[in-house]
């Protein structure tokens, strides 16, 4: 139950109501935007909420238990501080917003109705659509460790240790030569001193271009006579142009063997890959089977 304030209370009871609706979005970087379906401004605490930015939310329900509440708030992206590319770019993923009920008359007669974080965007060129989770869901995260073969660690974070400024690990000599069939694909030039696949599942970092700043995560990286091929996973939030430069970072697919033999790092791997697998059960002895008691790997 939402306790109103004696002002917001006293002016609902007239049923002659002045209300609008006003979102704020906090992004991980902690850059607020304040946005609402009045038809002016309005100021409060320390946010303006821009007035005729397209924003227009469903209907707002909410259920006793542990079950996510959601929403959906759409519009048309014409405020000059919400743009596709920005959304594009991951920007507002899993930003921080709180959706207030506002006498636009009196802005400090107001009620927070929802607060919960943005879910999946889909989004074109002019238009998006974001879902609005309550906090229930944090609890449908995983938290902690889990016991799983692969390395739970993130390439080259403290856990991992790995030093991804060494020349073997990464590139910032990566230049678009070419652009491919798909507007996430490209030839590059810089990179022929790598091997195959070596930096499928790492990172581009884009140096030039309209891009400039922002990561992209590597789907593929394919050498051949033909020259290096690198296709990302999604498309970027601007073009990609010829001669773009980037910084390229080695991927990881979390495996043991993987890294023993392209990190030499499995002290620090994060997985455990001696748990017996679901089928230890069944297993029996057998004459074909190595058991001499040594080490597995």
């Amino acid at each position: 139950m939402r306790v109103l304030s004696s002002g917001l209370q006293d002016h609902l009871d007239t049923g002659a109501t002045t209300l609008c609706w006003c979102w704020r979005i906090t992004r991980n970087d902690v850059v607020a935007f304040g946005f609402t379906d009045h038809d002016r401004d309005l100021t409060f605490s320390g946010t303006v909420f821009e007035a005729a930015s397209g924003f227009t939310g469903s209907e707002i329900t909410g259920a006793v238990g542990l079950n996510v509440d959601t929403l959906d708030v759409e519009g048309a992206i014409q405020s000059d501080r919400l743009s596709e590319a920005d959304l594009a770019a991951g920007l507002f993923d899993n930003a921080l917003i709180e959706i207030y009920r506002v006498n636009w008359a009196e802005p400090d007669m107001r009620v927070l109705m929802r607060y919960g974080n943005l879910g999946e965007v889909a989004r074109g060129a002019h238009h998006f659509r974001c879902e609005v989770r309550g906090l229930a869901h944090e609890l449908q995260q995983p938290q902690g460790r889990i016991i799983q073969y692969g390395c739970d660690a993130d390439l080259g974070d403290a856990r991992c240790k790995v030093d991804l400024d060494q020349a073997a690990f990464s590139s910032n000599d990566g230049v678009v030569a070419s652009l491919g069939a798909s507007p996430r694909s490209f030839t590059a030039s810089g990179l022929d001193g790598y091997a195959n696949n070596w930096f499928t599942r790492g990172l581009v970092t884009w140096l030039t271009g309209t891009n400039e700043g922002r990561p992209a995560e590597v789907k593929l990286h394919a050498k051949s006579s033909s020259g290096v091929t690198i296709e990302l996973w999604q498309r970027p939030a601007e073009a990609i142009a010829e001669d773009d430069s980037f910084r390229i970072t080695a991927g990881c697919d979390k495996q043991f063997s993987t890294c023993r033999l392209k990190f030499a790092n499995t002290r620090n791997f994060r997985g455990f890959p001696h748990v017996p697998g679901n089928d230890f059960m069944l297993r029996v002895a057998s004459r074909r089977d190595k058991n001499d008691g040594k080490k597995l790997r």
